[in-house]
């Protein structure tokens, strides 16, 4: 088992490494260069493993280095969602630094997030359509997901029915999307055939879905999970406008801590069954045998153990 979370650990450093080299070479405007620094680079880990699976490491350097270019094309999706998720939630801080938007104001945030999804898309036009096409149908999942947030401004809902399923819901357009697509795009550069590109789809949900439950289990561990996760939702289905005052944030957090050991539960098993689910599907796919399959099928519990590290808890 250390053999295996070691090989994880040295090939997602090289991922991201060769990533980073991509972004420098083929992005020369400068704010947008800015607004890519400090990301983890996981997408383009899924995508880069997908890739190396499907080929059993029998890629050539050329074909690598193509399938590196198309995570920027992620990269740029990804951190153009993020800028907008700053404007839409109020977020002043993104990767330890002022939010754009707070820096430049509105306007200079949305027109750099869009040049950034137009670049994004030229990109995939240089792989062809089917990349397009799910560059496309990415991005419109994750504007869905923030639609869904949003159509709760004008609607009177209550909390007990609602506000699980949202959550769940926006956890599957915003994060789990991504995730997905980035393993599809990596099956799709090494031209796997049309079932092992929908296995590595599914696993790529199951990672994002797994991954997004414990980025918000250690909120709720560190006391930041009101902030970060419950209030945003909240206004949106309560129709809060502004926000909650300190009284009904005091009530609310007093509510959670009521709960606490429910909500633990719940996220850790939600955790282990969507682990569970992405490791049952790589053992039982029909992807060549090799240390990159196996890496795999290891990769998502070596990646949520190493999140849940901070909080002394391991799945």
């Amino acid at each position: 088992m250390r053999q295996i979370e070691d090989s994880i650990e040295s090939f997602f450093e090289q991922c991201k490494l060769d990533t980073e080299k991509a972004i420098k070479r083929m992005i020369k405007n400068e704010k947008i260069l800015e607004q890519l620094e400090g990301g983890k680079r996981l997408r383009p880990m899924s995508l880069l493993l997908s890739f190396k699976a499907c080929t059993g490491g029998a890629d050539t350097e050329e074909e690598y280095q193509r399938a590196v270019e198309g995570t920027v094309s992620i990269e740029l999706a990804h951190t153009s969602s993020l800028i907008h998720d700053d404007i839409i939630d109020r977020d002043t801080e993104r990767r330890g630094k002022p939010a754009l938007y707070v820096r430049e104001g509105v306007g200079t945030a949305l027109l750099v997030g869009h040049k950034m999804l137009a670049l994004g898309c030229d990109i995939a036009l240089d792989h062809g359509p089917e990349f397009v096409k799910l560059y496309v149908d990415t991005w419109n999942q994750a504007l869905s997901g923030e639609l869904l947030e949003l159509q709760f401004n004008r609607k009177k809902k209550s909390l007990s029915k609602d506000f699980f399923s949202i959550y769940l819901s926006i956890i599957d357009m915003k994060t789990a999307s991504l995730f997905a697509s980035a393993c599809r795009a990596g099956a799709l550069e090494a031209h796997a055939d049309s079932e092992i590109v929908d296995v590595l789809t599914e696993y790529g949900r199951e990672v994002g879905r797994a991954y997004q439950l414990a980025d918000d289990l250690v909120d709720f561990e560190n006391g930041e999970m009101l902030d970060s996760v419950v209030l945003p939702l909240l206004n949106r289905v309560e129709k809060k406008g502004d926000g909650f005052s300190k009284m009904e944030k005091r009530l609310i957090q007093k509510k959670l801590l009521k709960h606490e050991r429910e909500i633990k539960e719940f996220y850790v098993n939600e955790i282990k069954y969507r682990l569970q689910k992405a490791e049952d599907l790589i053992r039982d796919s029909t992807i060549p045998d090799s240390v990159y399959k196996e890496m795999l099928a290891h990769a998502p519990r070596h990646l949520i153990n190493k999140m849940l590290k901070s909080i002394n808890m391991v799945i």
